[in-house]
C-alpha cells in the first residue's frame, strides 16, 4: 500500500502535461497542433481519468485501513528556518480529488462540443488542465504555505477563464472584478499564515494544531492576536467561496463560457474555501468565538443569496446566487462544528449544480440556433419559454437537478441539506428559523427558473415555440449577416434546410464568413423554412448533440444515487460516509450530530420537504401560464394571484424585486462608498504629489537656476579679482570670529 502512495505526486502534476505540450506544440509545430486540436481534448480527459483512478484507489485503501500518508522534503534551509514541500493523502484529500476529477472529466467532454466553434479551443483546454492542476495541488498540500501557492494559482486560472472572451468588455471587467475581490481575501489569508508562523514557527498542519493547543492549555497565548490571525485566515475562504460580503464576483463570473461556470461553481474554486475551513477546523474549534463568527457569516450568506436569486433574469446568474446560498449552508455547518455535514452537502451540491449549469449550457446552445437571438438574449429567461417540447432530454435533466437542489427526496441534496437543517436546531433557534425559511425560497426561485425556461411563451418580439403566432423580424445568420446576396440582390433568409446527421452547414454565398475553419456537423435533424425576400422567421431550437447530452445524463445518474451513501439504515448509519468525510489529520473530534434512527430522520424531514413543496406550488401558480385544457387550474391560478396582489402592495413587491434584481445594492454601495472613496483619495494623493512633492523639487531647481543666473555676472575671469574677494571674505570671517570669541 505504501508503495502506491509513493506515486501520489501524479495527482496534481499529471494534468500539467497538457498545457505544457500544447504550448510546446504551438511554439514548434503550430499548424499541426491546430489541425489536430481535438487530440488535446482527448489527452485532457485521459490524464484526468488516470488521476481519478488513483484517487478512487486511495479512498478504497483508506476505507479499509484508515491510513494517512504524508511525504515531505526540504526545499529551503537557512539556519533555523526550513521550508518543506510535500503532499498529504488522507480521506479529505481523496474525496476532494474524486470530486474534482469526476466533475472535471464530464465538463471536458462537454466542452469539446460546446467550444467547437471557438478559435480559442486550444487555449481553453490548456487553461482547464492548468485549473485542474492548481485545484488538485491545493487539496494535496501538506502545509499552509503550499496551500497559499496553489490558492493563488487557482485565482489566476479563474481570472483567465472568466475573461476567456477578453475582447468583450463585460467579460474583461468580470475577470478583473473576480481577481481584485479575491485579492482582498487572499491578502488576509497571507497575513493569517504569517501570524500563525510567528506564533508556532511552523507551516505544517499537525504542528500548528498541536502547538496552538498547548499554548492555549498553558495560558501562554495572546487571545486577541490569535483570534485576529484566525479571522484573517477565514477571509481567504470568504472570498474564494463567495461568502458575504465578498460574494460580489460570483454572479459576474458567468461571463465566461458555461463549462467554466459549471467547473467553478461545482468542484473547484468555490470548494476551495470550504476545503480550507474543513482542513483548519481542529484549529478553529479551540479558538473562542471563531466558529460562532463562521456560522454567522454562513447564515447571512444563505439568506442573502436566496433573496438575490428571486428576480434574476439571466439563467446562469440565477444559478450563481443559488450556489452562493448553498455555500452558505456548508459554511454554516462548519460553524456548527460539523465537517461531515458540510462536506456531504459539498459533494451532493457539486454534482447537482454541475448538472444544472451544463443543462443551462445546453439551453443556451439551443437558443443560439434561433436566428435573431444574440448571446445576451440566449441567457435571458425573459426570451425563453416553451422549450419542453423541443429539448426534452435537457428539460428532464434540468428538472431532476432542480428537484435535487430543492431538497426533494430521494435526490442527492435532500440527504445532506436535511442533515444541516436538523443540526441547526441544536445550535441556534434563530439561525435554524432562517435556514429553514430559505428552504422554501430555494424551491421557489429554482422552480421560477425552470418554469420561465421550459414553460410559458416566448417573448412577444420573437417566434412562439408553440406555433400559435409568428412575428416579424429580420433574420440574423450565424455569421452575423442579415441576409445574403445573389446577383447583387439582398435576400433575407431563415429557412428551411433539412440538415441531417453528419451533414455540413450550407453556405449560400462565398461572402459568408464562417466562425471557424472546421465546419460543425449536426447529430440531430434541424428544420428551417426558406423564405426569400420575407422578414418572417420560423426557427426552432433543437436538442444538443450527444457529446453535450452524455455528461448531463451521467450527472443525472450520479445525482440520483450519490445521496444514498448517507442514509441511516437499521438504526446504524453507513460507515462509508463518516470515514470518507473525516479528515485523518484532525486531532480533535468534531460535532457530527448524525442521526441514528430512520424513523426520526423521516419525521424531521417532513417539515423541510413540506416547505420545499410550498415554494414549488407558489412558483407554479405565479409563473405557469394558463392552459385552456385546465380550466379549474386557470381559475385557481388567477384566484391565488389576485389574493397575492391584495396581500402585498405594489410598493412591497416592487421593493422586493428591486432588492433582488439590484443585487441587494451591495455592488452599488461598494461602487459609491468604497471605490469612490479610494478614487477620491487617489485623486488627492495625485494632486499632493504633483503640487507639493513635485512643487518642492521643481522649486529647488528653479531657485538654484535663478541664484546661478544672479551670481554668474560677478565673475569677470580675472584671478586677481577672485583672490581679492577671497581674502576679503576670509578677513571678514576672522573679524567676526574674533569679536564673538572675546565676548
Amino acid at each position: 500500500m505504501e508503495q502506491t502512495y509513493q506515486y501520489a505526486w501524479i495527482i496534481p502534476f499529471l494534468p500539467l502535461s497538457v498545457p505544457i505540450l500544447i504550448g510546446v506544440g504551438l511554439l514548434l509545430f503550430p499548424s499541426a497542433t491546430k489541425s489536430l486540436r481535438r487530440m488535446w481534448a482527448f489527452q485532457s480527459v485521459f490524464v484526468l481519468n488516470i488521476v481519478m483512478i488513483f484517487s478512487i484507489n486511495f479512498s478504497i485503501q483508506e476505507l479499509n485501513s484508515s491510513a494517512t500518508y504524508q511525504y515531505i522534503w526540504s526545499w529551503i534551509i537557512n539556519n533555523d528556518f526550513c521550508l518543506q514541500f510535500g503532499y498529504l493523502i488522507d480521506p479529505l484529500t481523496s474525496i476532494m480529488s474524486i470530486l474534482i476529477t469526476t466533475v472535471g472529466i464530464l465538463v471536458l467532454i462537454y466542452s469539446d462540443n460546446y467550444m467547437f466553434y471557438d478559435r480559442g479551443y486550444l487555449r481553453f483546454f490548456a487553461y482547464m488542465s492548468f485549473f485542474s492542476t492548481s485545484m488538485l495541488g491545493l487539496v494535496t498540500s501538506s502545509n499552509l504555505i503550499q496551500i497559499y501557492i496553489f490558492w493563488e494559482l487557482v485565482g489566476m486560472c479563474s481570472y483567465l477563464l472568466i475573461g476567456f472572451w477578453f475582447t468583450r468588455p463585460v467579460a474583461a471587467n468580470a475577470c478583473q472584478k473576480a481577481f481584485v475581490t479575491n485579492r482582498v481575501g487572499d491578502f488576509g489569508l497571507l497575513l493569517g499564515i504569517l501570524g500563525f508562523y510567528w506564533i508556532t514557527g511552523s507551516f505544517e498542519f499537525r504542528d500548528l494544531f498541536q502547538i496552538v493547543n498547548n499554548l492555549i492549555f498553558q495560558n501562554e497565548l495572546n487571545f486577541f492576536f490569535v483570534t485576529l490571525c484566525t479571522v484573517l485566515l477565514f477571509f481567504g475562504a470568504v472570498s474564494k467561496s463567495a461568502q458575504f460580503p465578498l460574494h460580489i464576483w460570483l454572479p459576474d463570473a458567468m461571463e465566461g463560457p458555461t463549462p467554466i461556470s459549471a467547473l467553478i461553481h461545482a468542484a473547484t474554486m468555490v470548494a476551495a474555501g470550504i476545503f480550507l475551513v474543513t482542513r483548519l477546523l481542529p484549529l478553529l474549534i479551540i479558538i473562542p468565538h471563531i466558529l460562532n463568527f463562521i456560522a454567522l457569516i454562513g447564515i447571512i450568506t444563505i439568506f442573502f443569496g436566496a433573496t438575490l436569486a428571486l428576480a434574476q433574469k439571466d439563467i446562469k446568474r440565477g444559478l450563481a446566487y443559488s450556489t452562493m446560498s448553498q455555500l452558505g449552508y456548508m459554511m454554516f455547518a462548519l460553524g456548527m462544528g460539523s465537517s461531515r455535514s458540510a462536506l456531504f452537502h459539498l459533494i451532493t451540491h457539486a454534482y447537482s449544480k454541475a448538472l444544472l449549469f451544463l443543462g443551462s449550457g445546453s439551453i443556451i446552445h439551443s437558443m443560439q440556433t434561433i436566428v435573431g437571438y444574440s448571446p445576451k438574449k440566449s441567457q435571458n429567461m425573459v426570451f425563453m419559454g416553451g422549450l419542453r417540447k423541443h429539448i426534452p432530454i435537457t428539460k428532464g435533466a434540468f428538472l431532476l437537478g432542480t428537484l435535487s437542489l430543492c431538497g426533494i427526496p430521494p435526490l442527492a441534496c435532500f440527504w445532506s441539506k436535511d442533515e444541516i437543517l436538523n443540526d441547526s436546531w441544536l445550535y441556534s433557534k434563530i439561525f435554524a428559523i432562517i435556514a429553514w425559511s430559505t428552504v422554501g425560497l430555494t424551491a421557489f426561485y429554482m422552480f421560477r427558473i425552470y418554469l420561465l425556461t421550459f414553460e410559458g411563451h416566448l417573448h412577444a418580439n420573437f417566434q412562439n415555440f408553440s406555433g400559435k403566432k409568428n412575428t416579424s423580424l429580420y433574420s440574423i445568420s450565424l455569421w452575423g449577416k442579415e441576409g445574403f446576396q445573389i446577383n447583387n440582390k439582398n435576400f433575407h433568409f431563415l429557412t428551411l434546410v433539412i440538415m441531417t446527421k453528419k451533414t455540413s452547414a450550407y453556405s449560400f454565398s462565398k461572402k459568408i464568413n464562417r466562425s471557424d475553419e472546421n465546419t460543425r456537423t449536426r447529430n440531430q435533424p434541424f428544420l428551417t423554412i426558406s423564405r426569400f425576400g420575407n422578414k418572417k422567421t420560423f426557427s426552432y431550437p433543437y436538442e444538443s448533440e450527444n457529446t453535450i447530452l452524455f455528461p448531463i445524463l451521467i450527472l443525472v445518474l450520479i445525482t440520483l444515487v450519490v445521496g444514498f451513501i448517507g442514509i441511516p439504515l437499521n438504526g446504524v448509519e453507513l460507515d462509508i460516509l463518516s470515514k470518507l468525510l473525516t479528515p485523518s489529520i484532525n486531532l480533535f473530534h468534531t460535532n457530527s450530530n448524525n442521526l441514528t434512527n430512520w424513523l426520526e430522520f423521516v419525521n424531521d424531514a417532513v417539515f423541510s420537504v413540506s416547505l420545499s413543496y410550498l415554494g414549488i406550488i407558489l412558483a407554479f401558480f405565479l409563473y405557469t401560464p394558463p392552459y385552456s385544457s385546465f380550466q379549474n387550474l386557470d381559475l385557481l391560478n388567477s384566484l391565488i394571484k389576485t389574493n397575492l396582489k391584495q396581500t402585498f402592495s405594489d410598493k412591497i413587491k416592487n421593493g422586493i424585486y428591486a432588492w433582488s434584481y439590484n443585487r441587494g445594492y451591495i455592488d452599488a454601495f461598494y461602487a459609491t462608498y468604497l471605490i469612490g472613496t479610494i478614487r477620491r483619495l487617489s485623486d488627492f494623493t495625485h494632486l499632493f504629489d504633483r503640487q507639493v512633492v513635485d512643487g518642492i523639487t521643481n522649486g529647488v531647481g528653479l531657485l538654484s537656476f535663478f541664484i546661478g543666473e544672479a551670481i554668474k555676472s560677478i565673475g569677470g575671469g580675472r584671478i586677481s579679482s577672485y583672490l581679492f574677494l577671497y581674502c576679503s571674505y576670509v578677513s571678514i570671517f576672522l573679524l567676526i570670529y574674533s569679536f564673538l570669541s572675546r565676548r
